[in-house]
């Protein structure tokens, strides 16, 4: 129970915002919307708006929908003319499909766009109200024999860069050595008031991380202590905090879009690849740490929903609109049979996903 309730607190939330995404666009453009749903299944509790919408909450809290009026199937995009048929004048102008197709292309982003802005938001609380540390990174020990030993570290080096990466914070250093996805990591470190860049070669081994969960960890072989044993823990402005929310969404998008594309290629460590069950036990640790390292977390929860959901495969947002790019440079929509075979494949990759994330998930939880 403690791991299940902030699981499902946390995944109504990110999806409520995503779903709240498209009907936000689908209101402003004129869009009927029949159904706002959270979870799949049966009802739970719902009720009608003063418009029509049914708000609903489903016993399934894996993922949500908005429908809109008239949408029969996912192709109703290719059947326009016979769906037209069917309503006067007025309902035709609640269609989705009879929308421009800017305004269809920002309703099906909308869910994405969501996402990111409540990421942004959630780090821009943190910042003013909490804090964020500058605290520069001061090398205290390279330990013997070590990757950093070889590439010519030294004690009281301070690290300004990893992979081209400002480090703003002794914080910074772990995060983006375990981010990085490269087979040597390039470390830029200040000595005696001269730059120097050196190329450091990780070992890769099994460990735990702070929350005691198994993981394959990148290490270097240093201790760190704060610049001059002062800890630079600040409250921001909102222009700045704002700044800083922006630069970390920004940094864990293209740290993911590269860690995935080394998954791809083979090189990345696709253990690591979680799906639903480990999201609900590191929700449940975290939870335990208190009220900010949660909500951080559903920050990141909330990019990675974003992120995926805008690639082009079929079932999913990016899927939508590369069928719209398509239609924009055709001049008219994919045929049904030609969606339908895309949303086959985007069905098996699907599927194949989820099948991986959680045969990982059950290997982590020692069941394989």
């Amino acid at each position: 129970m403690n791991f299940i309730l902030p699981f499902v607190f946390l995944i109504i939330v990110v999806v409520f915002i995503h779903e709240y995404g498209h009907y936000y666009f689908a209101k402003k453009y004129g869009v009927g919307v029949t159904d706002f749903s959270i979870g799949f299944g049966k009802e739970l509790i719902g009720w009608n708006d003063k418009s029509g919408t049914r708000w609903k909450i489903c016993w399934i809290p894996l993922g949500g929908y908005v429908k809109f009026f008239g949408d029969r199937n996912v192709f109703s995009q290719a059947d326009q003319e016979e769906l037209l048929k069917k309503y006067n004048k007025d309902d035709q102008e609640k269609l989705f499909v009879t929308k421009p197709l800017y305004q269809r292309s920002l309703i099906v982003a909308g869910g994405p766009i969501a996402n990111f802005v409540l990421a942004i938001f959630i780090f821009l609380f943190i910042y003013m109200f909490a804090g964020k540390d500058f605290t520069p990174a001061v090398i205290d020990e390279v330990q013997k024999d070590s990757p950093a030993e070889v590439a010519g570290m030294q004690k009281n080096d301070v690290i300004l860069e990893i992979d081209n990466n400002k480090v703003e914070s002794i914080l910074d250093v772990s995060k983006l050595i375990l981010m990085s996805t490269s087979e040597i990591v390039d470390f830029k470190i200040s000595r005696y008031d001269q730059e120097i860049l050196l190329k450091v070669k990780p070992k890769i081994v099994a460990g735990v991380d702070n929350l005691g969960n198994k993981i394959n960890k990148r290490i270097v072989g240093i201790k760190l202590r704060p610049y001059n044993n002062e800890i630079n823990h600040k409250k921001l402005g909102p222009a700045n905090a704002l700044l800083e929310s922006v630069k970390e969404v920004y940094f864990v998008t293209t740290s993911s879009l590269k860690y995935m594309g080394s998954m791809i290629t083979g090189s990345g460590d696709s253990s690591q690849l979680g799906g639903p069950i480990r999201i609900a036990k590191i929700s449940g640790q975290v939870a335990e740490f208190g009220i900010l390292p949660f909500i951080s977390m559903m920050a990141y929860i909330s990019i990675s929903l974003g992120l995926i959901n805008l690639f082009p495969i079929p079932l999913l947002d990016g899927g939508h609109l590369m069928f719209y790019a398509f239609e924009k440079v055709l001049g008219k929509p994919l045929s049904q049979k030609t969606q339908e075979g895309f949303f086959r494949i985007g069905m098996f990759l699907l599927l194949t996903l989820m099948f991986f994330a959680t045969f990982n998930d059950l290997k982590d939880l020692g069941l394989f």
